[in-house]
């Protein structure tokens, strides 16, 4: 896969891989998909069509978060660029699962087009990630309320919510620890990106340095500063933080609409918190979209909570075939048309 001058042709490799995993993750869905088809039949069409105006929103809440935060930094983007992007970016984090990694080292690629730093983009997605898993405990303490008002909880949902409510503080807390402190930043990004070449060095053997570290460091210190430009406006966050809470509801709105299709107005707790185990568990995922995992951890936590099997198991597996269906046919087409114009070009707006 070498062009003329003999160098290895990147965007070829790249279309492979990502074909490759979309048609893995199409395969690990084919049970899925055949018990969405076998169910339509069983809901409101027009109700379930509520699914599609939640995403339009959620995708427009995450475009106004960029835009608000590349403006606090003193960049600025266009709305529909991080619109399209944003669907990019979650088209990668489907099918290349990494904790976030490959979306991140994407989304900092496709922001030189708009003349971005890599420090700029990467804080970007390091905010994204902070706010959203803050602006989601408040909606986790909701549904706690919402399950124990119907008397749907019991010892293992309050483990797992517990649990998870703790994890988000002390993630929270962590997160605000490393970055105040340049020396602390370095460090734990030094660390992560040592990792990432030790293995990727597992499969390019003569590169035991694919991500320069003294360029990396260079940038983790840039992050640091911009990351004291966020603080020191840090009334500028609210709007930000509202948007992650909006991304949130919608989400959780897009999974409650399939129900409302089935006919069955369920505890809104129980959906809160089944999406939250399912998205934590997919993090960790080693398959495309956390296939298996995903469907199977919702499931289990919504029958805990006192929704049956026979209706959490069609509702779970059509909202994800859905879901991922609304999100990345354009985020392929998307996808595959930057990497056409070979990602570093200056991008329209």
């Amino acid at each position: 896969m070498k062009d003329q001058s003999g160098r290895i042709n990147w965007r070829t490799i790249l279309t492979i891989a990502t074909f490759v995993a979309l048609a893995i993750l199409i395969y690990g869905l084919r049970k899925d998909i055949g018990g969405v088809i076998k169910n339509l039949g069983r809901v409101n069409a027009l109700a379930l069509l509520l699914i599609i105006p939640f995403e339009v929103w959620n995708y427009d809440a995450y475009a106004r978060f960029y835009r608000r935060i590349f403006d606090t930094l003193g960049e600025k983007v266009s709305y529909w660029q991080m619109y399209r992007l944003n669907l990019e970016l979650n088209f990668i984090n489907h099918i290349l699962p990494s904790g976030g990694v490959s979306g991140i080292s994407y989304f900092n690629v496709r922001m030189r087009n708009f003349h971005v730093s890599g420090a700029k983009s990467a804080l970007s997605q390091v905010m994204k990630l902070f706010l959203l898993y803050a602006s989601f405990q408040p909606i986790l303490i909701l549904g706690m309320i919402l399950l124990a008002l119907r008397g749907h909880t019991n010892n293992l949902v309050i483990m797992v919510a517990s649990s998870l409510i703790t994890l988000l503080i002390v993630g929270t807390i962590a997160a605000a620890y490393v970055a105040e402190s340049e020396t602390r930043i370095n460090n734990t990004l030094t660390a992560i990106t040592k990792f990432l070449n030790n293995l990727v060095h597992l499969v390019r053997r003569n590169n035991p340095e694919t991500i320069k570290l003294d360029r990396a460091q260079a940038t983790f210190n840039e992050i640091h500063d911009n990351y004291q430009l966020l603080k020191s406006k840090w009334r500028e966050l609210k709007r930000p933080f509202i948007y992650m809470l909006i991304a949130n509801i919608t989400e959780i709105g897009a999974l409650y609409s399939v129900y409302i299709a089935f006919g069955h107005l369920v505890n809104l707790g129980a959906v809160i918190l089944a999406y939250a185990v399912a998205n934590f568990a997919g993090l960790i995922s080693v398959l495309p979209a956390g296939i298996g995992i995903y469907e199977g951890l919702m499931t289990a936590v919504l029958v805990a909570t006192g929704i049956p099997a026979e209706l959490s198991i069609p509702v779970t597996l059509m909202y994800r075939v859905l879901n991922m269906s609304i999100q990345l046919t354009p985020g392929y087409v998307l996808y595959q048309r930057a990497l056409n114009d070979g990602l570093t070009k200056k991008a329209n707006a």
